[in-house]
């Protein structure tokens, strides 16, 4: 009974100890740093739209343990098409992109399907590889960075390191920022195909090099009331027929008030005519669908 007792105090003690570390207020030198830019994973594992032609001579051919394996991930040992004859070094580092497109095929607003042909081809960042052992015709390299799944036939480019633009202050944020005159374009699709977007979100916007947009800008994301081609489509006059309660003498429409801007993002790659967007604000939801404009 005394060994019982002694164990019951014991854990009791414990119980108390861990309970009283939880709760002992954190002074501001303990705080964890906030972030200050988009980490390593949202910069390089963002995939990316382009226009222009990827080179696709050199690819992932195969790996270790191939007999019973049909994809690969960071820390696998897999094979490149290219070796020394080539020109490939120890030490060489490659991005692993395939393209690939949306199984459903299914527009989510009016014109999705018109920009992201625009925009071009599709990307997505399957990862990086370090080479490591070299030979006249073939590489072999370990998986560094695993964003998916890598496979064979995957295409692999010499890595070009993608800056990690800065944050600009949240308390910058204006919900009723005027019209910037600037290239104004719409987000028409999020990594993994999502339709539907918020803080930390990666998304794609139909505006690129051409447009004038740089790594490190801004985009504003904005809204129009009422508007009838926008990302929920509604019937004519919904707000007074289904939400009246009360009524107006004027049925204002979309364009008669004011927008609403709901959000932005730092601009983490640019090709000619698209750019990858790394969300840093909403205040509710996005879509693909709502508007941006260059800040």
């Amino acid at each position: 009974m005394r060994a019982i007792a002694t164990a019951i105090t014991l854990a009791t003690l414990l119980a108390s100890a861990a309970f009283a570390q939880e709760n002992t207020p954190i002074n501001s030198s303990q705080r964890a740093a906030e972030a200050t830019s988009p980490d390593f994973t949202a910069v390089n594992c963002s995939g990316f739209f382009t226009d222009e032609k990827v080179p696709s001579d050199v690819r992932l051919i195969s790996g270790e343990e191939s007999n019973n394996r049909v994809v690969f991930a960071a820390g696998d040992y897999v094979f490149i098409s290219k070796g020394s004859a080539q020109g490939v070094r120890v030490g060489d580092r490659f991005a692993i992109v395939r393209p690939e497109k949306d199984a459903t095929d299914v527009q989510w607003f009016k014109w999705q399907d018109k920009l992201l042909k625009a925009m071009g081809t599709r990307y997505k960042d399957a990862g990086q590889v370090e080479i490591i052992n070299v030979q006249p015709n073939v590489s072999t390299g370990i998986v560094k960075l695993s964003c998916d799944y890598l496979q064979r036939g995957d295409i692999a480019l010499a890595l070009v390191q993608r800056p990690s633009p800065p944050y600009k202050p949240a308390e910058q944020f204006n919900r009723f920022a005027p019209v910037s005159g600037k290239s104004v374009g719409m987000l028409v699709a999020g990594v993994d195909f999502a339709q539907a977007y918020g803080k930390n979100s990666t998304v794609f916007v139909n505006l690129g090099a051409n447009q004038g947009v740089k790594v490190g800008d801004y985009f504003r994301i904005f809204r129009y009331q009422g508007s009838h081609a926008e990302l929920v489509p509604n019937y004519a006059d919904y707000q007074y027929s289904m939400y009246g309660f009360g009524s107006t003498p004027v049925k204002y429409q979309w364009n008669d008030l004011p927008r609403e801007v709901i959000g932005e993002g730092v601009v983490t790659n640019v090709s000619r005519n698209a750019a990858t967007m790394f969300v840093t604000y909403t205040k509710l939801e996005v879509y693909a669908g709502d508007y941006v404009e260059i800040e």
